[in-house]
């Protein structure tokens, strides 16, 4: 394979949008975790905020730009296409488009996941919608649920997409900057939400038949959920979510539990040194498996396969934001974190994305527009 990145130019009609300029195949950064050597190279850049990156093939990534845009990227020669037909998004805070995610052996043809701010009567509320993508357009757009989310805020909208390869879908939606909504199982603010992938409701999820909650609900509890992952060899469903100053989580999701939000948290309010609701642990409301002190500002989460670094297998990866790093977090056989490593810290990027290659490569976004990729070390530090 070759991967000499040229020149990639994005267009949408005859106006261009975006610029890719010519890359180097020489690798940014090298760096080496649990005995693992690997180097980083930049794949894309000058993108905006790249949100969400899901591989389609071998060859292309489809990724979304907070500010409502789409484009493939074709990561061997940095060639960037944008796609149309995105939905209506309503940007502003912290919302725009967000999420991308095919479930695992997507095909041509396939439903493509979305999530995304859109604007309702009530205000602006975090929408799950799915696609098929066609030449270079997106068709057959559906809103799956538009969720009761809607606050006067502009943040904490969530959103990551994930799948258990039984027939449902996963996503998260903040608690909107209003705290209570994530103990009122009357709204999908707070929660972890699970879905057939079609839209319909799963007859056992938790809340079916509970008329004091919404049937889509399968955890709640929860402050800014930006990452989730499904395990599918131990069928575990791991989250991460930004807790306030102090006390980001990562969760081990069960369905129908409460995780705490407002009530536990190991946070600060903002305004001083006062802590942030009642206790750190409270019976009845799950523990976190793992909390950040001070926050690392948590931007996705991914399980790692093992393909190209078999040392990582199983190690869970976040991007963090404030902290700019990317965290590899061990776990032990129970599910419980044993570890941690900060990677990457010389980029000084905030990281926005990740997804694993075919080959078992990372690719992570980060907030300044570019799109990187990490992989073994070469020898002599070049490519193949």
């Amino acid at each position: 394979m070759k991967y000499l990145l040229g020149v990639c130019v994005l267009l949408l009609g005859a106006s261009r949008i975006g610029w890719c300029e010519v890359l180097s195949q020489k690798p940014i950064l090298k760096g080496e975790s649990a005995g693992m050597k690997y180097q980083v190279e930049e794949v894309a850049k000058g993108l905006g905020v790249p949100w969400g990156l899901a591989f389609l093939d071998d060859t292309r990534i489809l990724f979304t730009i907070r500010e409502g845009k789409l484009g493939l990227l074709q990561p061997e020669t940095g060639e960037i296409t944008a796609v149309s037909g995105a939905p209506v998004v309503k940007t502003g805070g912290q919302g725009g488009l967000l999420d991308v995610a095919v479930a695992d052996g997507y095909r041509k043809g396939d439903w493509i996941y979305l999530t995304y701010c859109k604007a309702i009567e009530e205000g602006v509320v975090t929408t799950l919608a799915r696609a098929k993508l066609e030449q270079n357009r997106l068709t057959q757009m559906q809103d799956l649920l538009v969720t009761r989310s809607a606050t006067d805020t502009g943040r904490h909208f969530g959103s990551r997409i994930a799948f258990d390869g039984e027939g449902h879908v996963f996503f998260t939606v903040g608690e909107r900057g209003v705290r209570p909504n994530a103990q009122d199982l009357s709204v999908h603010a707070g929660s972890v939400l699970r879905l057939n992938l079609d839209g319909s409701v799963p007859a056992d999820n938790p809340f079916v038949g509970n008329k004091q909650a919404l049937p889509e609900i399968w955890s709640y509890g929860h402050r800014n959920p930006q990452g989730i992952t499904y395990d599918p060899v131990s069928k575990r469903l791991w989250e991460i979510e930004h807790g306030p100053r102090g006390g980001d989580e990562i969760n081990l999701i069960l369905p129908g539990r409460n995780y705490g939000w407002p009530v536990v948290s190991h946070g600060k309010e903002y305004w001083g040194p006062k802590a942030v609701g009642e206790a750190t642990s409270k019976p009845g409301m799950e523990a976190a498996i793992k909390v950040y002190i001070p926050s690392i500002a948590p931007s996705s989460l991914m399980l790692y396969s093992g393909k190209a670094f078999p040392a990582w297998k199983g190690n869970l990866f976040a991007g963090a934001l404030a902290l700019q790093h990317l965290n590899r977090i061990v776990l032990d056989a129970n599910g419980k974190a044993q570890s941690e490593q900060r990677l990457l810290e010389d980029l000084h990027e905030r990281i926005r994305a990740l997804v694993e290659s075919p080959e078992g490569w990372l690719y992570l976004s980060t907030d300044s527009g570019r799109i990187l990729r990490i992989r073994p070390l070469q020898k002599g530090g070049g490519g193949k």
